[in-house]
């Protein structure tokens, strides 16, 4: 076996169809395009077009928003992973372990924004751990161990009043009404011997 003997499977690189190079070929004239209009040209702009009726992506109400771009990214490893790196001696259970620990011992290539420690395989040393998270299980298995979790991870705060929505309804359900937008209360009926104005 030479390096000029090596070969993909056949069949896995084929060449690119030439369009338009004569009908001997199966995609001459049209070269795929059927007849003639808008479609038959560059630059179309027809897709989600409906004929000049709302479509259907400005027809459908828009809610709420994606935190996508503003996520914190972290890295994900289980108890597992950490005990198979410390039996192998490179990460030490004397210290704290932290992301960069585990950078240094190869279980993630950077530190990101943190590490979320899941509760997947077994952990059999004591240890004590700073994440950005960790899950339920995990930190029961550590605790279990004799070790200690610390969460970096910012406490979500709890509004003391409620906003928005919620606080028109809590407002609502004081004044003993509905919320704006609901049915109105049927008016009680009058005391017999009350006069009409």
């Amino acid at each position: 076996m030479k390096l000029n003997q090596i070969a993909d499977n056949p069949g896995s690189r084929k060449n690119r169809m030439r369009v338009g190079r004569g009908i001997g070929s199966g995609m001459g004239k049209t070269g795929g395009r059927g007849g003639k209009g808008q479609t038959a040209r560059s630059g179309v702009r027809i897709k989600g077009f409906e004929g000049g009726q709302m479509p259907l992506h400005r027809r459908l109400p828009k809610r709420g928003f994606r935190n996508t771009s503003f996520a914190v990214k972290l890295n994900e490893t289980s108890l597992g992973k950490l005990q198979a790196a410390i039996d192998a001696g490179r990460i030490d259970p004397k210290a704290t372990i932290d992301v960069a620990a585990m950078v240094k011992g190869g279980l993630m290539r950077r530190a990101k924004g943190g590490v979320k420690l899941l509760g997947g395989g077994e952990l059999k040393t004591k240890v004590d751990l700073a994440v950005w998270r960790a899950s339920k299980s995990a930190v029961e298995a550590v605790e279990k161990a004799g070790g200690s979790v610390k969460i970096l991870a910012p406490a979500k705060e709890v509004d003391e009043e409620p906003r928005g929505k919620n606080k028109r309804a809590a407002l609502a359900a004081e004044k003993g009404g509905k919320p704006k937008g609901g049915k109105a209360e049927a008016k009680a009926p009058k005391a017999e011997g009350e006069a009409s104005p």
